[in-house]
């Protein structure tokens, strides 16, 4: 079935206004269940792809509370304070998105009807994830707190898509406020079957929900209430749609938001490829909550997921002019722009630029929670970034990931952050050239975490059983040491791109070792140009102006 092209015409202009928040709030989760991984892991991943957010790894460890202790609550977008509430008598030790029971959360924030935002609320939603984490033990218990939170304190932010996983459970749950002076929100939580794999990127995704599974389906009292006061729906209980009734599908959030889940589904089973069309926005045949991975997908697999640019596809962003001569996949924002009073749009992929930080969570149900928790973590563009093995035993954060290693307006050689913005930067110009010589040491030092992943397992497990402290200390070191040493190989990378594609140039190299003539002097350098499609571009805009001529001769 076709869309109205009016109605996408229409719709456009909305779109364009709500890429404003889109450009600064646009992440990715990708989750997958027990029964559809290859080891009985349950996994999540998130970008966290805010232009303005430094790359860290946060830490929290757990502590006991005295009676009448309060936590002060800033958002965490902005920093501004937002209020107090009552602090939780014990918490427990928060490392990134995941807490020492082996409980993820994750976001993605899809803004839905602006009137729903509610300024005097205290809760915002990233605040709502840490305190969650430090207050819960499983999927199902974050998700009584979360709501709780908002419906005591006001929820402050615009709506969000949250993804909440534990070792044997995945939910996503969705939620707005209800608008000025208006505490709390509502909110559905469907539970993703297990066996099956789901995702979101900055729209809401649950649309019609059982009401009486109370076994897999959580719901506001008023979720379908409110929304009839409101005058977002007027049909039976049974056809409820959140996703429609309080954040439609327009065009942007068709291509900006649900073309990346079609992305992440495809390349877990390429049936998905029917889906084309909607993401086109040439079709009204949305995609499912959830769909059954074509074979089970493992954590490379996911890390894999969130480097993708659509290649391969009709959205692949290395074909047209915008992808320079060396066919990037990144588009400079903003993300909409105009020529000649018409509005045009870029691709916006998983993998970006701006991204601050991301990670693939992975819970492991037959392991101590503080071997079992793993969060494999990366700074900077996921596409050229590498996922470090953060255990949940851990004791303390490496100081290239800490807090207070630079900012985002001081650099820092010791800062992952900025070691992989260095080298990432200088291939966004270079792309096609220098993205090998990336994907090789990526590969590397990946592959070395995989080679040493059941060896550390088996150390930290008899460890663990010895005394719970050696495997905690073990972990440490470990994650430490790891995180140190791909901090320093990677900045020998960086090096080694500069020195190799000098000036625009080419030096050659076999093994990392450049190429001298016979009396020891670097080999001359070679011109590697542009490619002929590059060239054919240049002389369709430039024509004769560039061309060689014949000058007469006297």
């Amino acid at each position: 079935m076709k869309l109205n092209k009016k109605l996408v015409l229409a719709t456009l202009s909305l779109a364009f206004l709500q890429a404003g928040w889109q450009q600064s709030n646009a992440c990715t989760n990708v989750i997958v269940t027990k029964g559809a991984s290859v080891d009985g892991s349950t996994f999540v991943s998130y970008a966290a792809d805010s232009h303005d957010l430094f790359g860290e790894l946060y830490y929290w460890p757990g502590k006991e509370y005295p009676e009448g202790s309060m936590l002060n609550i800033r958002e965490w977008d902005t920093g501004k304070y937002l209020g107090k509430i009552a602090q939780a008598p014990q918490t427990y030790t928060v490392i990134g998105n995941m807490n020492e029971h082996q409980l993820a959360i994750a976001e993605t924030t899809f803004g839905g009807r602006s009137e729903l935002r509610d300024t005097t609320g205290i809760i915002d939603y990233g605040s709502l994830i840490y305190i969650a984490l430090q207050r819960a033990r499983t999927a199902r218990e974050a998700i009584e707190v979360m709501t709780g939170l908002v419906e005591e304190y006001g929820y402050y932010s615009s709506g969000e898509s949250f993804s909440v996983v534990d070792p044997n459970e995945a939910w996503i749950m969705e939620l707005i406020g209800k608008g000025p002076d208006n505490k709390g929100a509502v909110w559905v939580a469907v539970r993703i079957p297990d066996g099956y794999v789901s995702a979101h990127a900055n729209q809401a995704r649950i649309t019609t929900f059982d009401l009486n599974d109370k076994d897999n389906v959580l719901y506001a009292n008023d979720v379908i209430s409110f929304a009839r006061e409101m005058g977002y729906f007027n049909g039976k209980n049974k056809d409820f749609s959140f996703a429609d009734a309080y954040a439609p599908l327009d065009f942007g959030a068709i291509r900006f938001c649900e073309a990346r889940v079609w992305s992440a589904f495809r390349l877990m089973n390429p049936e998905m490829d029917k889906y084309v069309d909607f993401v086109q926005g040439k079709s009204d045949e949305r995609m499912p909550l959830f769909i059954q991975p074509e074979k089970k997908v493992g954590v490379r697999d996911v890390q894999n997921i969130m480097r993708d640019y659509y290649e391969n596809t009709p959205l692949s962003m290395t074909q047209d002019p915008g992808a320079g001569p060396y066919g990037k996949p990144y588009r400079w924002r903003p993300l909409t722009w105009e020529v000649d009073g018409v509005e045009y749009f870029n691709e916006r992929a998983i993998a970006t630029q701006q991204t601050g930080f991301s990670f693939v969570a992975q819970m492991r149900s037959w392991l101590p929670n503080a071997i079992g928790g793993i969060l494999w973590f990366g700074v900077d563009d996921a596409n050229m970034s590498v996922y470090l093995p953060i255990y949940m035993g851990m004791n303390g954060i490496p100081h290239e990931l800490a807090q207070g290693n630079g900012n985002m307006l001081e650099f820092s050689w010791t800062s992952a952050f900025w070691v992989f913005n260095w080298v990432s930067n200088q291939a966004y110009h270079r792309y096609s050239h220098m993205i090998g010589d990336i994907r090789k040491v990526q590969s590397e030092l990946e592959d070395k975490f995989a080679a040493y992943g059941p060896v550390i397992d088996e150390a930290a497990l008899a460890l663990h059983q010895q005394d719970p402290a050696l495997a905690s200390a073990f972990l440490t070191e470990y994650s430490h040491n790891q995180t140190r040493l791909t901090v320093e190989r990677w900045k020998k990378l960086g090096e080694f791109l500069t020195v190799k594609y000098l000036d625009g140039n080419l030096h050659e190299e076999v093994d990392g070792e450049f190429l001298r003539n016979a009396h020891g002097n670097p080999a001359p350098a070679k011109f590697p140009g542009y490619d002929e499609n590059y060239y054919r571009r240049i002389v369709d805009e430039a024509g004769d102006r560039l061309r060689m001529i014949e000058v007469p001769q006297e």
